[in-house]
């Protein structure tokens, strides 16, 4: 997650680059862009994007320019259509299988087993607590745009202080959807 503001940072200073913005000499957030006797001054704070310029039709251009089609908003595939927006992780998702060897697995109908029972289960055997918490973490992530998946992800991050196979197992199985 921490590579994602510095890609978004990367991708907007370049097209500010390319469209004759200078970056600030002791600020690298502020661009300077000078047309004629007018000046355009646009300042990237965090997530913000602020403006100003001495001339309005500059401030227009530029808001012009930065309207364009959301596709990716932080790891969410978007598709915008007349009556409405798709949000997908399905790049996201497969990264998961991937990264739990999980990308030939049968696929689940259901998040949980009808029936399925989860305790303490003290005898069960230990697993890897670093691991399952990022599996619990990245399933969390995924309920943004598989929101039935929710009840059962905050079923299993209830043992993420001593997770045992039987969790994992579950966790796991919550992918297979």
């Amino acid at each position: 997650m921490k590579q994602t503001p510095r890609q978004w940072y990367e991708r907007l200073s370049n097209f500010l680059l390319s469209q004759g913005y200078e970056r600030g000499k002791t600020d690298k957030t502020l661009f300077i862009k000078k047309v004629w006797n007018d000046i355009i001054l646009v300042q990237v704070y965090v997530d913000d994007i602020i403006h100003g310029s001495t001339n309005k039709s500059l401030c227009e251009q530029f808001v012009k320019a930065m309207q364009g089609e959301l596709n990716h908003f932080l790891g969410l595939q978007i598709k915008q259509f007349q009556h409405g927006t798709l949000l997908s992780q399905s790049k996201y998702y497969k990264e998961l299988l991937k990264k739990f060897d999980m990308e030939n697995c049968k696929e689940a109908t259901t998040p949980i087993a009808i029936g399925c029972y989860l305790d303490i289960d003290e005898k069960g055997a230990n697993v890897d607590q670093t691991k399952y918490r990022g599996l619990i973490g990245s399933l969390l992530y995924l309920t943004a745009s598989k929101p039935y998946i929710m009840f059962s992800v905050f079923l299993c991050a209830r043992y993420q202080a001593n997770p045992k196979e039987s969790h994992f197992m579950v966790a796991k199985r919550i992918l297979k959807i």
